[in-house]
């Protein structure tokens, strides 16, 4: 039977349409943005060049591959990524950040002349009045600061990301400045930013909204970027409203590492597009992204991280795994993965796991013994689940197998 046929879908009553008609892009800021977390250790180059290849391999679209203008490791580590994506032949493109300052914006020129690909600049600058308060700057000061980076950076031929910083705290008419200031001296986009996790969807919706009139009134072609940060825990959600608000790029992070509790999480962000139907990437490799991340950064997944935590497909609770183990039983993976899950396991790379502890029945010794090829018997399954019983956690490998070789000496 049909997977639509056995689960009725809420999430699209009614709606009218697609969530977008745009082909969404993804912005991976995991080597940029995310290693700005003061939890994370910064990887070496070359755990750098495997999840460069690994994002390549999910689809992801654009990586913000460093901040060049802050030493020279940073400096080594984007000309040797940006080498890699020329010599591989890479399809991802590249970015850089840089403060609205041309002392940043000089090395991103330098290494995209040196390695001959193109390298968009993303130069910054806080927008919000709270920040202009504790910097004591006012609008002008960041009009002519911004206006001297961009202008610099589009005379040496880059495309220009204008990115304002706490874009969801400042205000329309400072807003209307800088970005009608940035638009006429050339910048291709402009990139939103909930840089504090200060926003919710109905902030998001009345922003982009805004942004889009300002555009749509100014007649040009200027793609819009969304970048997030989950202080409220609203990252992932966020760029969901924010892709069918209507932006162009969605940024996140591995794992949703960054400043404070972090950014939004690009791999939940992609599952989810993917669920939605918003994206058809081949995102079998997306677990091991995030354990690729997680080894390099030095950051631990919980273990009930959605997708690549390690409870994410795992069940010791007899009622759960009975009905996961007859959908088995029948060869249909299908509804294996979907009688207790809102996530198909096999659409990245995992499956389903049955385990043993004090929740369990029999049938998950029946197929924990299965699975392992042992040969199964009543006495040495009653053995087993007395054993879960008496517990009070799940049972560990180790556990079971000192049951079973108490009963089958051979093993």
């Amino acid at each position: 039977m049909d997977a639509a046929d056995l689960i009725y879908e809420w999430n699209e009553v009614k709606r009218r349409g697609p969530l977008t008609r745009k082909k969404v892009e993804f912005d991976d800021e995991t080597l940029r943005d995310g290693i700005q977390s003061p939890s994370v250790a910064d990887p070496s180059i070359e755990d750098k060049l495997e999840i460069l290849h690994l994002q390549e391999k999910l689809g992801i679209t654009t990586a913000n591959i460093g901040l060049p203008g802050a030493g020279p490791r940073a400096r080594a580590d984007v000309e040797r990524l940006s080498q890699e994506i020329r010599d591989a032949k890479l399809t991802i493109k590249a970015n850089c950040a840089a403060r609205t300052m041309i002392q940043d914006i000089q090395p991103i020129v330098e290494v995209s002349q040196k390695i001959g690909i193109p390298i968009e600049v993303y130069t910054f600058i806080g927008s919000s009045p709270i920040r202009q308060y504790a910097e004591s700057w006012d609008v002008d000061h960041i009009l002519k600061t911004a206006e001297k980076a961009i202008e610099f950076a589009v005379k040496e031929g880059m495309n220009v990301a204008f990115v304002t910083e706490d874009t969801t705290r400042s205000r329309p008419d400072h807003l209307d400045k800088l970005f009608r200031a940035a638009i006429g001296l050339g910048a291709k986009r402009l990139v939103i930013c909930d840089t504090v996790g200060h926003s919710t969807p109905d902030g998001i919706l009345n922003l982009i909204g805004w942004v889009q009139g300002l555009i749509q009134g100014m007649g040009v072609d200027v793609k819009l970027d969304w970048h997030g940060h989950n202080d409220r825990g609203l990252g992932v959600t966020n760029a969901i409203y924010a892709m069918e608000a209507g932006c162009d790029r969605i940024h996140g992070t591995a794992l949703g590492i960054g400043e404070r509790v972090g950014n939004a999480a690009l791999d939940q962000v992609m599952m989810n597009m993917k669920l939605l139907g918003v994206i058809d990437n081949d995102l079998t490799s997306l677990v091991q992204y995030c354990r690729t991340v997680s080894r390099a950064c030095r950051w631990p997944i919980p273990k009930n991280y959605p997708l690549a935590g390690e409870d994410a497909f795992r069940t010791a609770t007899g009622v759960h795994a009975a009905a996961i183990i007859k959908a088995l039983d029948r060869n249909d993976t299908m509804l294996a993965d979907r009688v207790y899950s809102g996530v198909p396991a096999g659409w990245f790379g995992k499956e389903q796991e049955i385990e043993i502890g004090p929740m369990s029945g029999m049938s998950n010794v029946r197929f924990w013994l299965t699975q392992r090829r042992i040969t199964y018997g009543e006495p040495l399954a009653k053995a087993i689940l007395a054993k879960a019983k008496a517990s009070t956690r799940t049972l560990e490998e180790t556990e079971v197998m000192d049951v079973v070789r108490t009963h089958l000496p051979a093993i």
